[in-house]
């Protein structure tokens, strides 16, 4: 149920105290009778402000008396203008990025169209309102949450309006370049937008919605998060789903990133990578990379590979703990029976021919060039070293730890297999609501928006799961390698690229449409490299 409380203080600790959804700041202005009430919400701060008219005898607020243009403002109310209060008339506030991103967002924020969450159109309606009525305080205001917005690669529908709001938030969020001459020449703003659109996405957005954290209804074509929570339930190990709120601000948690995937996004050295413009079917333009090989590497085509279902895959035995994280400090050496994180030196990797088994996190060392990385990849570390593939066992810093069970998502696992050997060939709509499905709950693991109701909230069980994924997806890679097939690219959890005689795949990897299994296109030296379908 809903809990309202009033406190007569100006003490933000006291405040804090209540760790509330929403705090709205009550501020009286003795000398011009009216009150400022500033909204701020738990996770994005400050997200509007009004002007009031107290009206205690009743017990409430009223919208304030507007000035007329023709009365001029004197004492209190010049210098509260003056302040940052409501402009002169014909004075004009706020940049073109301002003015642009309020236009942009005015069919979501009016309530034309749909699609933008809670707090994204309160923001965006707030910066509205300051334009409007040339409150400068409040536009300042604004400014680090709508720049924190405007970085959160909010996912947009393909429509105009869509597409229009994009652009303005990612310019928002852009310097201005000093005028030069390559400044007046014609930009691709959309293909920007979507290179850092994606990027935002991938390590700041959940992808999640309202609504995502409900159970489906009983005629769902996949129940995936229902599925899940009953794998997670019916473990004997009475695992830990949720990590109290007041506890994540403490221990291991704050330590937990998305760059722990691990993911890889590594180019071989002697090819050149570049990200070209291409116009999709519906219009939109987006970018693109291109692989130009060298005629060093002879004749051939570039084979890419697509794995099937990494992720549920990776739940068939993915190793984490289901229970307390417990700070177990520097270790002498990996234990096969605990999961968790581990601080680790990045361990020098000699074979350019392969990205390095740690994939994007050896791009974000600490100063003395260590990382938190999660138990699947400290377990390929280890495998490497007693195959002598590193030259050095890897040294544990620090770690926090708890019982390892490599079985609790495997029901999870089953039934994702199942479920997909039969609508794979169905195909369509079916098929695709199961994809859909299937993310959310795996993404509800870790949701990042405190309104999102999710069963979960075990961010090292997500982080251990995508790292697994990675892991599995190197070393595929890398047994081919190891037979003599040349990799040109190795990206995410599922993408691989070859250089090969036309139609032939590598032939460490099984061409299917099932788990385990991947789809093999080939394409011409030169061309670049399209969307993949799964």
């Amino acid at each position: 149920m809903p809990v309202l409380a009033v406190l007569d203080t100006d003490d933000p600790a006291i405040v804090n105290l209540l760790d509330a959804d929403v705090i709205l700041t009550l501020t009286a202005h003795h000398e011009s009778g009216e009150t400022n009430v500033t909204v701020a919400e738990r996770d994005l701060g400050i997200i509007g402000h009004a002007r009031l008219r107290p009206d205690l005898a009743h017990a409430r607020f009223l919208d304030t008396v507007p000035v007329p243009a023709s009365t001029p403002a004197s004492g209190a109310a010049a210098a509260d203008a003056a302040a940052g209060g409501s402009q002169a008339a014909g004075d004009v506030i706020g940049t073109d990025a301002d003015h642009e991103l309020a236009a942009a967002a005015l069919p979501f924020t009016s309530g034309a169209l749909q699609g933008l969450p809670a707090e994204a159109t309160h923001l965006l309606a707030a910066l509205r309102t300051a334009l409007a009525s040339g409150n400068v305080r409040d536009l300042d205001e604004l400014r680090t949450p709508l720049q924190a917005l405007a970085a959160a690669g909010l996912r947009l529908s393909e429509t105009a309006e869509g597409q229009r709001l994009a652009a303005a938030l990612y310019a928002y969020n852009t310097p201005t370049p000093a005028p030069t001459d390559a400044a007046a020449q014609p930009t691709d703003v959309n293909g920007a937008a979507e290179d850092a659109d994606d990027e935002a996405r991938r390590d700041d957005d959940d992808g999640l919605r309202p609504g995502d954290e409900e159970d489906e209804p009983e005629t769902a074509v996949f129940p995936a998060l229902k599925i899940l929570k009953d794998s997670v339930t019916r473990s004997k190990m009475h695992p830990i789903p949720v990590i109290r709120s007041e506890d994540r601000e403490d221990g291991p948690w704050p330590l937990i990133s998305e760059d722990m995937d691990g993911e890889p996004d590594w180019v071989h050295p002697d090819v050149t990578s570049t990200r070209v413009p291409h116009v999709r079917a519906n219009g939109k333009r987006v970018r693109r990379d291109r692989l130009d090989v060298p005629d060093t590497f002879g004749e051939g085509v570039m084979c890419l590979i697509d794995r099937n279902g990494s992720f549920p895959s990776a739940c068939s035995s993915v190793p984490l703990a289901p229970n307390k994280l417990l700070h177990t400090g520097p270790l002498k050496a990996f234990d096969k029976d605990q999961a968790g994180i581990y601080l680790i030196d990045v361990p020098a990797w000699n074979q350019p021919t392969m990205p390095h088994p740690l994939g994007r996190l050896v791009d974000r060392p600490d100063d003395e060039g260590r990382v938190w990385v999660t138990t699947p990849h400290i377990k390929l570390l280890d495998r490497l070293r007693r195959q002598g593939h590193l030259d050095a066992p890897v040294t544990i810093h620090d770690s926090w730890t708890g019982k390892s069970n490599e079985s609790l998502f495997k029901p999870f696992y089953t039934a994702a297999r199942e479920a997909r050997t039969e609508l794979v060939q169905t195909g369509g709509e079916p098929y695709n609501k199961y994809k859909t499905r299937l993310s959310i709950a795996l993404r509800l693991l870790w949701p990042k928006r405190a309104e999102q109701r999710s069963p979960f909230w075990r961010p090292d069980w997500r982080m251990s799961m995508v790292a697994e994924a990675s892991v599995r997806h190197w070393l595929k890679a890398f047994t081919a390698v190891q037979e003599g097939h040349t990799l040109i690219s190795l990206r995410n959890v599922d993408a691989a690229i070859f250089w090969t005689p036309p139609a032939t795949p590598p032939d460490t990897y099984r061409i299917g449409t099932g788990f385990g299994e991947v789809k093999a296109r080939f394409i011409e030296r030169g061309e670049f490299i399209p969307e993949g379908d799964d």
